[in-house]
């Protein structure tokens, strides 16, 4: 898929998840949100591809610590995970690291790259060619349409009772988001 998702693909749902079957389950969990007066959170994956070999540093100005820092700064974040990511922890070295191979690239020349991008499209810091990855999680949204204890700063005990339109989850407004800062960052 990450070879071959298109900006169609994702703009064809309301959930911005391009497999129909999934979407319309997502629909309906967030739906089932919005009818409860909650909310849900969730996950983005972005794939940038055609990215040229050599970009951050290996110390400072790491790509994989510039794209977290960009999406992390975006409302609602909560974690930011590259490549194989947390699933690579439980996975013995021998198993998961990325030799370079030789391998027919997007022009049908041959190429170095790595065997598996369990990387993500960065080693050290600097991005190697293949396609770069990343998932972001998302929460769920704290306003919301039902009344929730709080705390005044004078420690008086209150209820918080929100009125208006809100989002029971904001997956699918954060997708161009994401997309717009890794853009931002690759270009920088």
């Amino acid at each position: 898929m990450l070879n071959t998702l298109t900006r169609e693909d994702v703009d064809s749902e309301p959930t911005r998840c391009p497999d129909k079957d999934v979407s319309k389950k997502m629909t309906q969990r967030i739906i089932e949100a919005k009818e409860a007066n909650d909310s849900i959170g969730g996950t983005v994956t972005c794939v940038i591809r055609n990215v040229p070999t050599g970009l951050g540093e290996p110390c400072f100005d790491k790509l994989e610590a510039k794209l977290a820092h960009a999406m992390l700064s975006i409302p609602a974040t909560k974690a930011f995970e590259i490549g194989s990511g947390f699933g690579g922890t439980q996975v013995p070295g021998h198993l998961h690291n990325d030799p370079w191979i030789t391998k027919t690239g997007r022009d049908g020349k041959l190429m170095l790259g790595t065997k598996t991008n369990f990387s993500g499209g960065i080693q050290g810091g600097i991005s190697n060619g293949e396609h770069i990855y990343f998932r972001i999680g998302f929460k769920s949204p704290a306003t919301i349409s039902q009344q929730q204890q709080t705390t005044s700063y004078n420690g008086v005990d209150g209820v918080l009772a929100t009125r208006g339109r809100h989002d029971p989850c904001v997956v699918p407004r954060a997708t161009p988001i994401v997309e717009a800062m890794a853009a931002l960052v690759i270009m920088e």
